[in-house]
């Protein structure tokens, strides 16, 4: 199993096969990464160069039981070593949320969750849902069938509930994060016996540049991996001896099982074969049953609050937002996707393919590849024990399940692949202890250790300080401070109409006829902008829906191949046909882009001192000031410039009413 494993990575790991195979995902930027790694790897092998003569020189400089001195004492002080390197996790973790992530929901899976989030923490499932949703609708968020909601399971938001209720959601993550420090260090305790080993791996682990910055986010892949981890540890307690353990069989079943509320795939892939070696253990007699049973109850109470909640959602105990939302095409499996591209096989390996090759740059950050070592001690283990086993096992089922899955999961690194990084970690500690059992060699054995040693350290300090520079100047412009920039405009309860995109509104417009989320996007992709956003002016005028839509937008998909990017707008995603003059209603939205827009997301969490926010859908916007005419009323721009400043501008509806009608 060991070997396989290896045999995975060095060849998923290292080999562009994404670039191999035509017609889906790729790494143009491998060629600069090998460059990358051939030049640090040179670097490293000059240190280790210069170390070995240092210490073949001077053999006092090697100090070779301090490391072991340092590892027997962590694990003498038990608890306290493991809090203390805990809170600094949860130092390092704070600070990257404040000051490289700014402490607020960047990516929209975040800000769904968080609006979510707020909804529990208000003691409700949903909100009602608006008559006109294209004013405050959102990718992710659901809102027909009279509710609003999150598309995603609720055990996430769940957790970012309790910062809604402390008033420090940005804390959520990285005290989950430190969580599963501490868990990852009372299984490691537990499961190596080498205490070096044990603490290299935790070290590696809790201060990993993706664990890191992973943890100062607030996405669901943090919360759901520390509770893997706190059932791996419960794991291990449940099997360390003959003897049959109900109670820490009782704490796996609830780790997973919450994991599970809040990633299904995730807690799948390590509940299941977990719960297979219970099964395994329980021919020994009746107290295992009994274990194996409480493992059960344990798994099966958070999927029923899982039900209950999808129930009061989606109606169905086992229909989750995202499939209300996208239908079927969302799940695993080699059809459809979501937008329309077909997901097969080979496009399943180009992604695994890719997220491995970037797990070599994001993990550690370091001049050489990230698994290099991890990948050599797999193959150098001589025996594996059961819980090295039940680890690969569960690791292969993460790799299969998004090997069937459409979607390309790259956020602050490939995070479908984080439930990898503890176990990577500890296989990475462990390249010393198997290679000192396979070669008497102290020259080899040293050389690996200050190579490694040397290619954290040039990469704390070269690569890391640049990475958090480029994360920390990304995504500018969903870094609002609505509420304080309300407030220092003076604009208290009003209606402010947030302008986006041309594109954007087009697209919200159509989720106002009743279009799904999923035709919304295969419309905008494949048809001539300035048409489609014809059609649905028509289709409004007329009273149609998505019906009435789809027919008209029919003829305009019949050009799809000749559509070219709008470059002459700041937003290029929207598409027209090469050639074809812009309408001067369209010409009006391109100049209105060009002057600045912002953008609607993460604005569904500002509200304070009594403001409503809404979308700007100029001539759409008429009924709905009519029904709410006694607000003043504001329009939100932002700067062109990338990370511009918000500006509130007091709107004269006077002059607005007759420009809306002018269209």
């Amino acid at each position: 199993m060991a070997r396989i494993a290896a045999l995975l990575l060095l060849v998923l790991g290292l080999l562009p096969i994404a670039n191999w195979i035509g017609g889906g995902h790729a790494a143009p930027w491998y060629a600069d990464r090998v460059d990358g790694w051939l030049s640090g790897g040179g670097i490293i092998l000059g240190v280790t160069v210069i170390a070995g003569i240092v210490f073949r020189r001077y053999p006092g400089v090697w100090r070779a039981g301090w490391w072991r001195g340092v590892a027997h004492h962590w694990r003498r002080l038990g608890w306290r070593a493991d809090l203390g390197i805990g809170a600094v996790a949860l130092a390092v973790y704070a600070t990257v949320a404040r000051q490289v992530l700014s402490a607020k929901p960047l990516l929209i899976d975040e800000i769904i969750q968080l609006y979510q989030a707020r909804i529990f923490a208000s003691g409700r499932l949903w909100l009602p849902a608006p008559e006109q949703p294209e004013f405050t609708g959102a990718m992710h968020l659901i809102d027909w069938g009279g509710k609003v909601y999150g598309q995603f399971p609720a055990g996430g938001p769940a957790m970012l509930a309790i910062g809604t209720l402390l008033r420090a959601e940005w804390l959520v993550v990285p005290c989950f994060a430190a969580i599963g420090v501490v868990a990852f260090a009372r299984l490691l305790r537990r499961i190596e016996g080498r205490d070096g080993t044990a603490l290299a791996a935790l070290l590696l682990y809790a201060f990993a540049p993706m664990t890191a910055f992973l943890g100062g986010s607030m996405m669901n892949h943090v919360t759901a991996l520390s509770w893997i981890l706190l059932g791996a540890w419960a794991l291990a307690e449940a099997t360390a001896t003959a003897r049959a353990r109900a109670l820490p069989a009782l704490a796996m079943g609830l780790a997973f099982g919450i994991a599970a509320t809040i990633r299904p795939l995730d807690g799948a892939v390590f509940a299941l074969p977990a719960g297979a070696w219970l099964l395994w253990r329980a021919r020994r007699g009746a107290p295992h049953v009994v274990a194996l049973l409480a493992s059960g109850v344990g798994i099966v109470l958070p999927l029923l609050a899982l039900a209950w909640v999808n129930t009061a959602q989606t109606g169905d105990p086992l229909r989750f937002g995202y499939i209300e939302m996208w239908g079927r095409s969302h799940e695993l499996g080699f059809h459809e996707a979501p937008w329309g591209f077909p997901h097969t096989p080979a496009r399943g390996l180009e992604l695994v393919n890719l997220y491995l090759l970037r797990l070599q740059t994001h993990l550690f950050e370091s001049p050489l590849p990230s698994l290099l070592f991890a990948t050599a001690a797999l193959w150098m283990a001589r025996s594996l024990a059961a819980i090295d086993r039940w680890v690969l096992l569960s690791c292969a089922g993460v790799i299969i399940a998004y090997w069937a899955y459409w979607h390309d999961g790259f956020y602050l690194g490939p995070r479908f692949f984080l439930p990898l990084v503890p176990w990577l970690a500890l296989w990475t500690a462990r390249l010393p202890a198997e290679l000192a059992e396979r070669t008497a060699s102290l020259p080899l054995r040293r050389a690996v250790v200050v190579g490694g040693v040397a290619a954290l350290v040039l990469g704390a300090a070269q690569l890391l300080p640049l990475r958090a520079l480029q994360y920390r100047n990304g995504m500018l412009s969903l870094r609002l401070d609505v509420d304080g920039a309300a407030r220092a405009a003076g604009v208290r309860d009003a209606l402010v109409l947030v302008r986006e995109s041309w594109g954007a509104q087009v697209v919200a417009r159509m989720w106002g006829l009743g279009v799904s989320r999923v035709a919304a996007e295969q419309y905008y992709r494949t048809a001539d902008l300035c048409k489609l956003d014809d059609a649905v002016a028509r289709v409004e005028r007329e009273g149609g829906g998505a019906a009435a839509l789809a027919s008209a937008v029919a003829p305009l998909q019949a050009d799809s191949m000749r559509l070219v990017s709008l470059t002459i707008s700041t937003d290029s995603t929207g598409r027209v046909l090469r050639g074809e003059p812009l309408t001067a209603t369209c010409t009006r939205r391109v100049i209105e882009d060009r002057a600045g827009f912002t953008v609607m997301a993460p604005v569904l969490l500002a509200g304070a001192d009594g403001n409503r926010y809404v979308r700007d859908l100029h001539d759409r916007n008429l009924p709905m000031l009519a029904a709410d005419s006694t607000r003043a009323v504001w329009l939100l721009t932002q700067s062109a410039e990338v990370g511009g400043a918000l500006r509130f501008e007091r709107v004269n509806l006077d002059s607005a009413r007759a420009d809306w009608r002018m269209r």
